[in-house]
C-alpha cells in the first residue's frame, strides 16, 4: 500500500459505521480509504438489533437481501415484573414504514462480513487492515488537506496521509474526537451490566421478541438472536463472577426462568457460552461533531444505553445523513456550510434517542430506591392507554427539526411532512416489482400526486432528476395516502429520503428554494422565473 497519494476521504475505523459510510460515499462517486487497526473482523457479537430504517440504509448499499438471510424479525419488546408478569408490550410490525420488519435481530460479525464483501466489490473503496491512526491534524484553512498520521502493525515508524475529509468512526475512545477538541457531555446514566451470549440446543421458554425484567435489585434483558442464539444481560455486582464451578451455578440460577439446566450447571455440549463481558452502559454526547472537514460518527459522537436497541442504528443514521452532503461538497461544489447541517440535524436526534433509552433504563431497571417501583407502576398504567405503545415506537425516529434542509410550514398547512422520511412501498417499475428506493436512486426526487407543474419540473431538473408522478409507480396506495394525509400535492425528497420541502395542496409550487438553493450551489431563482439553474459541477 502506498501512503503517498492524497485521498478524497479517509475513514478511521472499519466497523459497520465506517464501512457503511465508505459504501454510501462510493454510490455518490467519492473514493475513500479506511484505516482499521485490527487485521480481521472482530469475531464476537456486540450489536444485535436493527430497525426498519437501518434495513433501508443497508438496502442503499446493496446488502439488504443478504442481511435478511442472516437476521430474523422480532415481534417487539415486553416489559415484565420480577415474577415475569406482563407490565406492557411494545409490538413491532413485520411491515414497517421503510418496507422492512420494524425490529430485526442479528449477529454483528455476520453483518460486518456482508459489509466487507460489498466493500471489496467497490473500486472506489480501499481498506488497510492492521493500520492504526495515531493523529489527525487540521490545517488553519478548513478546506486544505488534513494530515492523518498512522503506524502499520508491528512497526514504530510513523507515516502520513492527506485527505480532503476525515470521518472518525473510531468508537468510544475516539482519537478523532480528541483531535477536534470535543468533550463528552454526561447525560447521567452509568451502570455496569454483564452481557452473556449463548448458543443452546435446549428449549428456551419465552416468546420470540425481547423481554425486559423490571426489578430494582436484579434487572435483566433477554433476546433471541437466531435459531439457537440467545443473549442475556444482567446487572451484577462487581464481585459476582460467572466463571468456575460457583460461577456456573450462579449462571444456572440467572437463566433458570428461561431455560432448564442440569443441577451441576450449564454444560458446553448443549449450552455454550460464546461470550460474556462486563459493560458499563453510559449516556454521553460529544459537545461538537465537526471541525472543518473532520467529522465524528457513531460511538465517537454518542453513547447510549442499549435499552431501546439504538446504539448501532444511530451510527448508521449518522453515515446516511453526512455522506450525501459531503459528496455534494467534494464533487459538485456545494457550499461548505452544507456540512454544518450534519451536526445540527443529527445531534438533537441522537440526544432524543439517548434520553429515551435513559428513561427506559431508569423507569424499568435503574435505581434501587422506592421511586423505582413507583416509576414502573406509572409506566405500566400509561402504556395501557390506547395508542401510547404505538407512539413510543414511532418516537424512536422523530422528524428532523426545521432548518436549511427542512422547510417546515405553518400547522395551518396540514400535518407536517417536512423532516419526516418518505415511506417505502413496493412499486412496479419497467414491468418489475421493486422497492421504491430502487427507482429513486441516490439523488434528490420530486414526488408528486398531481401532474407536475412547470415549477416542480424546474426544481427537479435543477437537482438532476425528472419529477416522478406516483401514478407511474403503481404502488398499493401508500404514497397517495401519505401525501394526502400531509395535505401535500408534492414533496422534495433528499438523497437520504427525508422530506426537504412540500407543495401544499392546491398551491402548485415549492416556496423554500431560497433557503436550500445556496447550500447546494444553485442560484436563488428570481420570483418571476419558471426555472432553477442546475448546480455547478466541479472536479475534486
Amino acid at each position: 500500500m502506498s501512503a503517498s497519494a492524497r485521498r478524497q476521504v479517509v475513514i478511521i475505523g472499519a466497523g459497520p459505521v465506517g464501512v457503511t459510510a465508505a459504501l454510501l460515499l462510493a454510490r455518490h462517486g467519492v473514493h475513500s480509504l479506511l484505516l482499521e487497526r485490527h487485521r480481521g473482523i472482530y469475531p464476537l457479537p456486540r450489536a444485535v438489533v436493527a430497525d426498519d430504517e437501518i434495513c433501508r440504509i443497508l438496502q442503499s448499499v446493496g446488502i439488504h437481501e443478504e442481511f435478511a438471510a442472516v437476521s430474523r424479525p422480532a415481534p417487539g419488546l415486553r416489559l415484565l415484573d420480577p415474577k415475569r408478569r406482563l407490565i406492557t408490550e411494545f409490538p413491532r410490525s413485520p411491515h414497517g414504514h421503510h418496507g422492512f420488519a420494524q425490529t430485526n435481530m442479528f449477529d454483528q460479525p455476520e453483518l460486518e462480513r456482508l459489509l466487507r464483501g460489498a466493500l471489496a466489490r467497490r473500486p472506489e473503496c480501499e481498506l488497510w487492515s492492521g493500520v492504526e491512526a495515531v493523529s489527525v491534524t487540521q490545517p488553519t484553512d478548513p478546506t486544505a488537506p488534513i494530515r492523518v498520521t498512522f503506524r502499520r502493525d508491528g512497526s514504530d515508524e510513523e507515516e502520513h496521509l492527506w485527505a480532503d475529509a476525515v470521518l472518525g468512526c473510531d468508537g468510544a475512545t475516539s482519537l478523532t474526537r480528541q483531535a477536534i477538541g470535543a468533550a463528552w457531555e454526561d447525560l447521567h446514566f452509568e451502570e455496569s451490566w454483564r452481557v452473556i451470549d449463548v448458543r443452546t440446543s435446549r428449549p428456551v421458554h419465552s416468546w420470540e421478541g425481547a423481554e425486559q425484567i423490571c426489578c430494582a435489585t436484579r434487572p435483566a434483558t433477554y433476546m433471541r438472536i437466531g435459531e439457537d442464539r440467545y443473549r442475556w444481560e444482567f446487572r451484577l455486582d462487581a464481585d459476582e463472577q460467572l466463571d468456575g464451578a460457583d460461577g456456573r451455578e450462579r449462571l444456572r440460577e440467572l437463566v433458570a426462568p428461561w431455560v432448564d439446566l442440569p443441577a451441576d450447571g450449564p454444560q458446553d455440549d448443549d449450552f455454550q457460552v460464546i461470550r460474556q463481558a462486563q459493560y458499563t452502559f453510559r449516556a454521553r454526547l460529544a459537545d461538537r461533531w465537526r471541525r472543518g472537514r473532520i467529522f465524528l460518527l457513531g460511538d465517537a459522537a454518542h453513547l447510549t444505553p442499549p435499552f431501546v436497541g439504538q446504539g448501532l442504528c444511530s451510527g448508521l443514521r449518522d453515515a446516511y445523513n453526512l455522506t450525501w452532503k459531503l459528496a455534494r461538497v467534494l464533487r459538485q461544489g456545494a457550499h461548505e456550510s452544507l456540512l454544518d447541517t450534519y451536526e445540527s440535524e443529527r445531534k438533537p436526534h441522537a440526544r432524543h434517542l439517548i434520553r429515551v433509552a435513559v428513561a427506559v433504563g431508569w423507569a424499568m431497571t435503574g435505581g434501587q430506591d422506592r421511586g423505582a417501583a413507583v416509576r414502573r407502576a406509572v409506566v405500566g398504567t400509561a402504556c395501557r392507554i390506547p395508542g401510547v405503545t404505538a407512539a413510543v415506537g414511532r418516537d424512536l425516529s422523530p422528524a428532523l427539526s426545521a432548518g436549511p434542509l427542512v422547510r417546515r410550514r405553518s400547522r395551518l398547512a396540514g400535518r407536517q411532512l417536512a423532516g419526516t422520511i418518505c415511506p417505502q412501498p413496493w412499486v412496479r417499475h419497467e414491468g418489475e416489482q421493486v422497492r421504491l428506493d430502487d427507482v429513486l436512486g441516490d439523488s434528490f426526487t420530486v414526488l408528486t400526486a398531481v401532474p407536475p407543474t412547470a415549477r416542480m419540473t424546474a426544481v427537479a431538473t435543477a437537482l438532476g432528476t425528472p419529477p416522478i408522478h406516483i401514478d407511474d409507480l403503481d404502488d398499493d396506495g401508500t404514497l397517495a395516502t401519505w401525501l394526502a394525509g400531509g395535505r401535500s400535492d408534492a414533496v422534495l425528497l433528499r438523497p437520504d429520503r427525508v422530506v426537504m420541502d412540500t407543495v401544499p395542496a392546491g398551491t402548485g409550487d415549492f416556496t423554500g428554494t431560497a433557503a436550500w438553493a445556496p447550500l447546494l450551489h444553485t442560484s436563488r431563482p428570481a420570483p418571476d422565473t419558471r426555472a432553477v439553474p442546475p448546480p455547478r459541477s466541479t472536479t475534486p
